[in-house]
């Protein structure tokens, strides 16, 4: 075999398994999205920049059900096991303690203030009462200890629930276990450029993370990348189907390259572009 021949079987099958890393699942079906398409996504509630209504907190949600917006939120498990609706790994930045959330139980957890308000850490199924369907929620799993035992709590809880949400991570584990367990549920993946993930992330998880190339274990259908450049791997996905999704938007510029946009600390429209072809 000629050498000009094995570089071209050797390039065209390092093509192929690169399409295989990035590409992302079946296309949405344009129903289930639609709550999603050009919409605007209130980040963790429509919460204050000074946090005098907290972040991921029943007022902020509340507030961003009241204007309409859909709602994007974190959910995380307490030591006992609870659900709870909470961003960080730990209570140090909202709470002022130097703790994990899973350190803590339900109990030790409503003791606590966030950002020095009324507001306490809810429960997930608390916000789905209090949203009861009348917004879509973009529902974001932190990975920790117990992966797939938040998963299944999710899944338990979200069936008894009568609203339109879909499902989001970082981890593509976490999502590939949504594609396999929920399959009917819209997944995406969240990513951002390699130098933003949280320390503890080694280079080569960083890098192989912000270019997508777990796609292959979570096959989303969307891509929620931070605003910002993107690398080619990441545009391609989108080429091939997976929606848009921007996060954290402060600008309503960002709804003209966009499918759906995540916002906070200003007040866009519900609905963009609402003639843009899904």
């Amino acid at each position: 075999m000629k050498l000009s021949t094995k570089l071209k079987i050797g390039t065209m099958g390092a093509l192929g398994a690169g399409l295989f890393l990035i590409a992302p699942g079946k296309r949405a079906d344009k129903e289930a999205y639609a709550p999603f398409q050009n919409r605007n996504i209130a980040h963790r509630g429509l919460f204050e920049a000074d946090q005098s209504i907290p972040e991921n907190s029943l007022a902020a949600f509340a507030r961003a059900v009241e204007a309409g917006y859909g709602i994007e939120l974190d959910v995380q498990l307490s030591k006992d096991g609870k659900v709870v609706v909470f961003h960080d790994g730990d209570l140090k930045r909202i709470c002022g303690v130097d703790q994990p959330v899973d350190a803590l139980t339900l109990k030790q957890l409503k003791k606590l203030s966030l950002c020095g308000t009324e507001e306490r850490i809810p429960l997930f199924k608390e916000v789905l009462e209090l949203v009861d369907g009348r917004v879509p929620i973009i529902v974001e799993l932190k990975a920790g200890g117990h992966d797939k035992l938040l998963c299944g709590k999710v899944r338990a809880i979200l069936e008894e629930y009568d609203g339109e949400y879909c499902m989001e991570s970082f981890d593509p584990r976490i999502v590939g276990w949504f594609k396999k367990h929920m399959p009917q549920v819209v997944r995406g993946q969240l990513s951002c450029p390699a130098e933003s993930f949280k320390k503890g992330t080694s280079a080569l998880q960083s890098f192989v993370l912000s270019h997508v190339m777990m796609n292959c274990v979570s096959r989303p259908q969307f891509i929620a990348y931070q605003i910002g450049p993107q690398p080619f791997t990441v545009r391609l996905a989108e080429r091939l189907g997976a929606k848009k999704v921007c996060w954290t938007s402060h600008d309503p510029a960002n709804e003209q390259l966009y499918d759906t946009v995540i916002f906070e600390h200003y007040r866009p429209k519900v609905w963009y572009n609402v003639n843009k072809k899904a």
